[in-house]
């Protein structure tokens, strides 16, 4: 079946991860450079809470509630909510955490007629809710599905029929993207094409995502 829909993870794909961003919090906090350490999976070794997320002993929200925390102990306060260090860090400038990357492969498949999806577990939780509204590249998507509305989580099979309900598309006739192994799974469990999204090697992540479209990698 030929492939005529894009369905993306938001945070790590569409946005740059934290990880990469530090000097960025750091400015936003006022926070001496390189006080934050952590850098995930670039760098695996130096993050115990990175590796225990991966081998499944706690879960995504329990990684960054973590890092919440302590991000907040840092500026002297007390941040419960994910929401909260991420307005912080990068809500002023919203644009300026995007991937230029996703931006263009986003719009390659925009003008080609492909369906464009969001499926995240913590869109607006992470983010709020207003942010969407201040993203012109999310107006390109035809469907936005949220765990933070929904309270299905990837690697649940109902998030990707979810997904697959607002498209109104079979599986098959769509490429699923992330960053993490296990949502990766799950859609391929679910019958959609995908592509474990590699946060060092961006353009590539693109590419192989619209290679399977029939489309070649932005210029």
């Amino acid at each position: 079946m030929t492939a005529r829909a894009l369905v993306l993870d938001f945070g790590g794909v569409v946005t740059r991860t934290l990880f990469e961003t530090h000097a960025m919090t750091e400015a936003a906090l006022g926070l001496p450079p390189g006080t934050l350490t952590w850098r995930g999976p670039f760098d695996p070794d130096s993050d115990p809470l990175w590796q225990e997320m991966q081998a499944g002993r706690i879960s995504e929200r329990d990684y960054w509630t973590a890092r919440t925390r302590e991000v907040g102990r840092l500026v002297g306060e007390d941040w419960q909510d994910m929401q909260v260090f991420v307005q912080r860090a990068r809500g002023a400038e919203p644009e300026a955490a995007i991937r230029p990357e996703a931006v263009a492969a986003v719009d390659a498949a925009h003008r080609a007629g492909i369906r464009l999806a969001i499926l995240s577990n913590e869109l607006d939780l992470f983010y709020g809710s207003d942010f969407r509204h201040r993203l012109p590249m999310l107006a390109l998507f035809d469907a936005i599905v949220d765990a933070t509305h929904t309270g299905i989580l990837k690697p649940d099979p109902r998030a990707y029929g979810a997904a697959l309900e607002a498209l109104d598309l079979p599986a098959a006739a769509c490429v699923f993207v992330d960053d993490q192994a296990r949502n990766i799974a799950g859609a391929a469990a679910a019958g959609m094409r995908t592509v474990q999204f590699d946060v060092r090697r961006p353009a590539a992540s693109y590419a192989e995502a619209l290679g399977h479209l029939g489309l070649p990698a932005p210029a």
